[in-house]
């Protein structure tokens, strides 16, 4: 029997990829857009951005499998459908992640954002160089990436706190977890990286409360969603000189309108929403399994808990 896949994505250029890869990789897999003859079909919804009236245009779709680490995208009328809902896991995305990661910290730990400003000015001057050993990381989310970035960065020689829901256990990472280890972690990180989900207990949560509570001169990382942050106070925190900037790949509206403030802030350094990605190979063979564990009746990989 041929096996059918509806791609609900609203980005044009990212299904035109997708589909692309299917037809390379499993030429026998019928992939089918919203409103295409044989749709309806399809048991399976590959999802990005997906319209909150999926299951009811489309109540045959027995499974929603995300085409990223994220889920929130789905929204929530999706999320508590009670259709199970997959994600895609890949090595590739998590080693991307934990190198923009720590991109971001050895430019606030060796200076070298201030290094481009001597350049601009023809200045020759020189930064007192601060080790890993003295430069203590905080970690907010610790799931299947969170947990590799946070074990990695205590590889390469740094004191890494990290938080999440539930108390975890890592290699060389105090795991943290509560109201009290939230507030423990905030008050040691130099540098506080955001890697959480997106749901109503953690949206807000970079706000001028968490800031205050950072240590002088701290810097925030944020490459978990852009309404983590509360932009104004961020603003604020770095031009009271409290924090010391930050780097930002999320934001709650992309891309980014050209007048927002953000923009000009110093301090603050802007990328597109480019932190890490999975490879579009991993994306669709990870999808695809799905499928067939479904139609087997099988146990499906990388199942969220909604």
């Amino acid at each position: 029997m041929t096996m059918s896949i509806l791609l609900a994505s609203n980005d044009i250029d990212f299904n035109d990829a997708i589909k692309a890869e299917f037809k390379k990789s499993h030429p026998e897999i019928s992939v089918y857009l919203p409103g295409d003859i044989g749709s309806d079909r399809a048991e399976v919804a590959a999802c990005w951005h997906p319209s909150d009236t999926l299951l009811v245009d489309y109540p045959n779709i027995k499974v929603l499998h995300t085409l990223s680490a994220g889920v929130d995208h789905l929204g929530t009328k999706l999320l508590t459908s009670g259709v199970p809902v997959c994600r895609i896991v890949d090595p590739v995305q998590k080693q991307g992640m934990l190198e923009y990661i720590l991109w971001g910290i050895l430019n606030y730990q060796r200076d070298f954002e201030q290094y481009r400003d001597c350049q601009a000015k023809k200045q020759w001057q020189s930064f007192v160089q601060r080790p890993a050993s003295e430069t203590q990381i905080g970690l907010l989310g610790l799931g299947e990436i969170g947990a590799y970035v946070a074990e990695k960065l205590a590889q390469f020689g740094y004191t890494v706190h990290g938080w999440s829901r539930n108390q975890k256990a890592l290699v060389s990472v105090n795991c943290l977890n509560g109201e009290e280890g939230l507030n423990t972690l905030l008050s040691k990180a130099d540098v506080l990286v955001n890697l959480l989900p997106l749901n109503p207990h953690t949206q807000g949560i970079l706000s001028q409360t968490t800031f205050s509570k950072m240590p002088q001169n701290a810097y925030l990382i944020n490459c978990g969603r852009g309404k983590h942050v509360i932009n104004n106070d961020l603003i604020h925190a770095i031009h009271d000189g409290h924090l010391k900037g930050a780097l930002l790949d999320v934001f709650d509206e992309e891309p980014l309108p050209s007048d927002h403030p953000l923009w000009t802030n110093k301090g603050i350094i802007i990328t597109p929403h480019i932190a890490s990605s999975s490879s579009l190979s991993a994306t669709v063979n990870q999808v695809v399994v799905n499928m067939m564990l479904l139609e087997k009746g099988e146990k499906l990989n990388n199942l969220v808990v909604t």
